[in-house]
């Protein structure tokens, strides 16, 4: 570690651009500069960032690395490589592992794999079931990320349909409830429907209409019953119905909202028009709708009804995800190529690179209550990207870094590129090179 000197960087942070140094000591935002004129260590090592942007490292909330027991699809060490390669320098996991995480026991060997091999910082949720509330009484709000809700049970055996089960748990929640949200008997009628239709080969055009917009709305308005019934935060992952984004508001300051929204990559970038050319590696719960809805999804991010954007990476083999509609796994890996998907809308001038930043690095941390991260601040952690906003590249099997080895934006050219990542004042990547001397860190929160 030591002193790390960013120099000329076009700086985004709180709703501004402006072009300035950052001076980094150890792991630590030690001084921002807006001019040269100020002394530095000699033994300082100088990053010239002359015509590119430096933005915090992006925080994602929402994705399944796969380990334990799963790691035949992903595992730790390669997903948060992945990340560090996208600029994401944090990341929060899904409990739906093998063992799934739904005990404190389960939750802290999860802990001490990331210790071991995690490249960026991470936190792990808890899961919900009908019963374990008694195991979810005794996590340290301010050393876990939240608790995972699944209001449908779209990735197994979690599914909470108790209602003594979910008014209890969000009566007692300490830390954000974060819920998939889908009516599971409103996709099983579908599901059949569908099944009778077309046998076990259903299209997978169809994947939205059993997966459809009702189930996720009727789904939603009842997570956001119970939380205004009992006072909690709960946070909706991955909205897809321009209906649902109506029930956010946009009219008051994200300190004081206590029902927030996420969008996903592939709900932002994708539409069911492209069912046809991608298949079932686009086949993702909740399902990917039309094109109003992802119009209305961009705009509720623009307007602040949405306000953070995650991922929901989800990686399956290439073998698994070819099989018929009903035996292909729902997920698709995103990690590595989130915010250079996002750059994109920025480039063709769809949102700004400000509000890009808010909802990936600003929103999570604010959100979460995450301790010093998330922000170019004095004093805060030193977690950070640069990227280089004029730099074209394909997606090709030789520059992704995803353990599965494909992704949704396979044979799609960027024109954007990440050049390097910062964690925690580490330099973890640098222009295609891996600098794998330190690990990540576990997130710690102000609750």
């Amino acid at each position: 570690m030591g002193h790390i000197l960013i120099k000329g960087a076009n700086i985004v942070n709180e709703g501004k651009i402006f072009k300035g140094d950052v001076l980094i000591y150890n792991d630590i935002i030690d001084h921002i500069a807006t001019d040269s004129y100020y002394a530095f260590p000699s033994d300082t090592k100088v990053i010239d960032a002359t015509g590119l942007y430096l933005i915090p490292g992006v925080i994602d909330t929402h994705v399944h690395f796969r380990e334990p027991g799963l790691t035949h699809k992903a595992d730790i060490y390669s997903e948060s490589r992945a990340a560090a390669a996208g600029g994401v320098t944090s990341f929060m996991d899904m409990p739906n592992t093998n063992p799934q995480t739904i005990t404190i026991e389960a939750l802290e060997e999860k802990y001490r794999l990331a210790e071991e091999k995690s490249l960026i910082n991470y936190s792990f949720y808890i899961g919900a079931t009908n019963s374990n509330q008694a195991e979810i009484d005794k996590v340290d709000p301010t050393k876990v990320c939240g608790i995972k809700l699944f209001m449908g049970s779209s990735t197994g055996n979690m599914l909470v349909d108790n209602y003594e089960a979910l008014a209890t748990l969000f009566k007692n929640a300490s830390l954000p409830i974060v819920a998939h949200c889908e009516d599971e008997n409103i996709i099983k009628r579908n599901s059949e429907t569908f099944r009778q239709l077309f046998g076990d080969d259903v299209p997978i055009s169809y994947h939205p209409m059993i997966r459809d917009r009702k189930a996720c709305l009727t789904s939603s308005e009842k997570a956001i019953r119970l939380a205004l019934k009992y006072d909690s935060q709960l946070h909706i992952a991955h909205v897809t119905t321009a209906d649902e984004v109506d029930l956010f508001s946009n009219d008051i300051p994200l300190s004081s909202k206590k029902i927030t929204a996420e969008a996903c990559i592939g709900h932002i970038c994708l539409d069911d028009s492209m069912y046809d050319a991608l298949g079932t590696l686009m086949k993702v719960n909740p399902a990917i709708k039309t094109v109003r809805d992802k119009e209305k999804i961009i705009q509720g991010i623009i307007n602040n009804s949405i306000d953070t954007i995650a991922t929901d990476h989800a990686p399956h083999t290439l073998s698994e995800k070819k099989a018929s509609y009903f035996k292909a796994p729902s997920g698709a890996p995103v990690v590595q190529h989130s915010l250079v998907a996002m750059l994109e809308l920025w480039k063709n001038g769809t949102i700004s690179i400000e509000k890009i930043v808010e909802k990936m690095c600003h929103n999570p941390a604010i959100i979460f209550n995450i301790r010093k991260r998330g922000f170019i601040k004095k004093g805060f952690k030193a977690d950070l990207c640069l990227f280089n906003p004029n730099n074209s590249w394909t997606v090709s099997s030789e520059n992704i870094y995803h353990k599965c080895g494909w992704s949704l934006f396979d044979n799609q050219t960027f024109n954007t590129s990440v050049e390097t990542t910062i964690v925690n004042g580490n330099i973890v990547y640098q222009k295609g090179l891996f600098i794998e001397d330190n690990m990540g860190e576990r997130l710690s929160f102000n609750r």
